[in-house]
């Protein structure tokens, strides 16, 4: 997604691309839809024998295939496009009930004070407090009651100017260097992280924030984890601070997320790379680690300017200083975090062997033999999709040995071929090119720079690569590819077969099934699911216009989120700017479901004006849901047009009890 950068004077640069490669030789223009039918997942039916597959949803158990199913697998009847610019609220579905849950500020560990209206807590006060811009969330049940009670876990991604009383303050120091006050920055630091809350269903069937519990947790940018796996103790991972490189403080920009089987969340580090700067422009562009990751290179950071009141963000070398002081500061972000939500006691921990990247999620994909998968997607126009396959297999029976399995394994990047066919190329060191010779030193070179040994490979470059998603009946896997303006404009990114429509404002959604459905496959066939954007009119296609789309059913732009419930329905969240005219015929950002046999859309809910639809997740029954209204822009959840708006987690059940979606 693209963080609003709350700073004066700072740009948005987000999805900004830094990839140098077109790679037109692999990715040959032309593909046709059809053709792609044909020859990938047209053959889906003849693959309905594949052994039994479930995605690492917690409480998810495996049903019959849901083509299997005589009734329609969406129910509810669509909400009409919000076209109000000044809506202030949540629409949801009629039959279904939307209310406000948990928003930034409200308490989360024990001693937290009230959130006040004006923002003028302190930073000791927000550290206890929900952070801002609630993201990817999970909802992990207790055993006992897993309808009724369980933890629910969000990220906090970044923050908003409305952290601070009067916004932020920026001033400029004598060789014009922005400057802000520690105590501010160590504010937006504490608004950053997750939250880790305890939840239960009251015996008058509303869902209730339990406070104070033993579980409720806040991490932050500066909470103490572990650095494991191949790069922990690699000397790029070393500072001034931690000569050993193995303990590293906070987390930064957590936006997607992931699960894993044996019950831990997945922290997805994507934009961190706008925190730093380094003022020195000859090492900067000699540094792969820093320039193929933009991070800054001029006077100050993208965002934030925290390097003017916390030394580690100015990652400039200092040749006087061990190990050149703060430079390889940023190696140390853009990773997995891995955390126990049952324990808070437990140290996070950074799992390097997953590479280093601005990364959106992590889905799992778990086979009924042990082996795993993790998607993930870089998500920057033109970078690209992955998996990680850890060497060791899932065993339910032995919890122990589950516990650091995601500290050896393979990653993987995905080349889109023509016809629908697809390869996994393995990222390891001593492979064409990536030896010595290329550039590589070792397999923690490989992964701290993965960006740039995808590029070596050949990958696709991709629209943007968002969430993924694996349906838990077929285990095909989904990603969104939210938007591309520069698509067939930048000469770096020409048209491919998997990112067939230039300016590609709305974004696209593909799907893939591996060889025999097997996660540690190195080949799966691929398709087009939809192509977001206009209806066209008769004799008219993307081909001919490039904001027309493929939906059947209810139009929108930029997907985002993505997430199966328990039956099969895709869910899908939006992330566009809705003051550009560019996507007037959308209204405001929403969710909305799709049939992936049909293929049809049906809108569930508008979102506020300003805000982005994102972050979903629910009971194992499916008659509970959760989403996220990242930064409105007016007054919501208090909707009374002079309240400081706030991001919120949204609570949706449908009023006669049944299951959501229906």
């Amino acid at each position: 997604m693209v963080n609003v950068n709350p700073i004066p004077g700072a740009p948005d640069i987000d999805d900004v691309p830094v990839n140098p490669s077109s790679r037109q030789d692999l990715n040959r223009v032309g593909q046709s839809r059809r053709r792609v039918l044909k020859g990938g997942l047209g053959l889906l039916a003849g693959h309905l024998a594949a052994p039994v597959l479930t995605a690492c949803s917690t409480g998810a158990g495996v049903r019959a295939p849901f083509m299997d199913s005589p009734r329609p697998l969406i129910g509810f009847q669509s909400v009409p496009v919000e076209q109000d610019p000044n809506f202030d609220g949540v629409r949801v579905a009629e039959g279904y009930t939307a209310r406000p849950f948990f928003s930034w500020g409200d308490a989360v560990e024990e001693g937290a004070a009230p959130w006040h209206t004006n923002a003028d807590n302190t930073w000791e006060e927000q550290a206890r407090q929900a952070g801002q811009n609630h993201d990817g969330m999970h909802y992990f049940p207790f055993p006992d009651a897993p309808d009724q009670h369980g933890l629910l876990v969000i990220n906090h991604e970044y923050i908003n100017d409305t952290l601070h009383p009067d916004g932020p303050t920026v001033t400029l120091d004598g060789e014009g260097r922005k400057i802000r006050p520690a105590d501010e920055v160590r504010k937006e630091q504490a608004a950053h992280g997750l939250s880790i809350i305890e939840i239960r269903k009251g015996d008058d069937g509303q869902w209730q924030r339990v406070f104070p519990s033993r579980y409720n947790r806040r991490l932050t940018a500066y909470t103490p984890m572990t650095i494991s796996g191949p790069c922990a103790g690699a000397d790029a991972m070393k500072t001034m601070d931690d000569p050993a490189g193995r303990e590293v403080l906070g987390t930064l920009n957590n936006c997607s997320m992931g699960v894993t089987p044996w019950g831990t969340y997945l922290i997805a580090e994507e934009n961190w790379k706008n925190y730093f700067a380094n003022r020195d422009a000859d090492d900067h562009q000699q540094r792969r680690e820093h320039h193929r990751y933009g991070i800054a290179a001029g006077a100050n950071s993208h965002y934030n300017f925290w390097e003017s009141a916390d030394p580690r963000f100015d990652v400039t070398p200092q040749p006087d200083q061990p190990h050149h002081g703060y430079v390889n500061e940023p190696n140390r972000f853009g990773w997995l975090v891995e955390v126990d939500p049952f324990d808070p006691s437990a140290k996070p921990i950074k799992r390097t062997a997953f590479g280093r990247l601005v990364r959106e999620g992590a889905t799992c994909y778990v086979h009924d033999d042990g082996h795993m998968a993790f998607y993930s997607g870089d998500d920057t126009r033109g970078e690209y999709v992955y998996k990680f396959v850890p060497e060791g297999r899932f065993d339910p029976d032995n919890p122990r040995a589950n516990r650091n399995l995601l500290d050896k394994g393979t990653v993987y990047v995905a080349i889109y071929r023509e016809g629908g066919e697809g390869e996994w190329k393995p990222l390891v060191w001593g492979e064409p090119g990536l030896t010595e010779a290329d550039g590589f030193r070792d397999q923690a070179d490989v992964l701290i720079n993965l960006r740039s040994a995808a590029d070596a490979v050949g990958a696709t470059p991709m629209d943007r690569p968002e969430w993924t998603a694996v349906n838990p009946h077929t285990g095909d896997g989904y990603v969104s590819l939210t938007n591309n303006l520069e698509r067939a404009v930048n000469p770096a990114q020409p048209l491919n077969p998997a990112n067939p429509r230039p300016i590609n404002a709305h974004g696209q959604i593909l799907r893939w099934r591996e060889d025999e459905s097997h996660p540690a496959a190195r080949r799966f066939h691929w398709e087009l699911f939809l192509l977001a954007g206009e209806t066209p009119p008769a004799g008219e296609s993307y081909k001919t216009y490039h904001r027309y789309g493929t939906i059947q059913g209810d139009v929108f732009a930029c997907p985002d989120g993505l997430w199966f419930d328990r039956e099969g329905r895709l869910w899908i969240e939006t992330d566009f700017n809705d003051s550009n005219a560019v996507y007037d015929a959308m209204g405001m950002n929403q969710l909305l479901c799709a049939d992936p046999v049909t293929r049809e859309v049906r809108r569930f809910l508008n979102g506020p004006v300003g805000c982005e639809i994102t972050g979903i997740t629910g009971t194992p029954d499916g008659k509970t849901l959760w989403i996220n209204v990242q930064h409105p822009a007016r007054s919501y959840p208090a909707s009374d047009g002079k309240t400081r708006p706030r991001s919120t987690t949204v609570v949706i059940t449908k009023d006669d009890g049944g299951v959501i979606g229906t």
